[in-house]
């Protein structure tokens, strides 16, 4: 999506910016990893596959991909590369075209040592903020591996409730309908983020 790809959201434990050709050899790299496979039903691309996925993502306008960084990392060593502060990705997809109100939302903390510190929820809490204030959402959805307890428990921290099971996909679908108070307490929750203007690397 060309709407955010100017723009980076830093937040208190993660940053995040958007999915450049500069991030793809390392995503490329946790994506070679069998459980990220099976947890997000991805199939293994080649590299230069995966420059040219990274392309289209950034065309398409039912997608809006940001890198989530560490923002400790990322703030400690002035001049890093981003790619040595990746933790992982966070998506909106708006592809139901009978609703633009709703976004279906994912999250990926790929990094090891970034899991199980709250990256993942900062990351969704910021990226369904602006999902609100900028792209006009109303509804998310969630859908998760049924094996993916962390996931599942993890939205339902965020006020998401389960509204169906598919034995044949074995996902769950998740959804939070943004309520005025529901707004509030998501604003609340973000109060926090900055928005500033993202060059490549910078």
């Amino acid at each position: 999506m060309r709407l955010n790809q100017n723009i980076l959201l830093l937040g208190k434990k993660v940053v995040l910016v958007p999915y450049t050709a500069e991030h793809v050899p390392r995503y490329h790299e946790w994506m070679k990893s069998e459980e990220l496979q099976h947890l997000t039903a991805s199939e293994p691309l080649t590299l230069e596959q995966e420059y040219e996925m990274q392309c289209s993502w950034r065309e398409d306008r039912d997608k809006c991909t940001f890198i989530v960084l560490d923002a400790e990392k990322w703030q400690a060593q002035p001049g890093s590369t981003e790619e040595s502060c990746m933790a992982g990705d966070v998506n909106l997809f708006l592809t139901d075209l009978g609703d633009p109100s709703l976004g279906e939302i994912e999250v990926m903390i790929a990094e090891p040592s970034c899991r199980g510190r709250g990256f993942g929820t900062e990351a969704v809490l910021m990226m369904m903020s602006y999902g609100v204030t900028k792209l006009g959402l109303t509804k998310f959805e969630a859908k998760i591996g049924q094996g993916n307890e962390p996931s599942i428990r993890m939205f339902q921290k965020l006020h998401f409730e389960q509204v169906a099971v598919s034995s044949v996909f074995q996902e769950v679908t998740l959804r939070l309908t943004m309520s005025e108070l529901e707004r509030q307490w998501l604003l609340e929750q973000t109060s926090h983020m900055e928005e500033k203007p993202y060059r490549d690397g910078s």
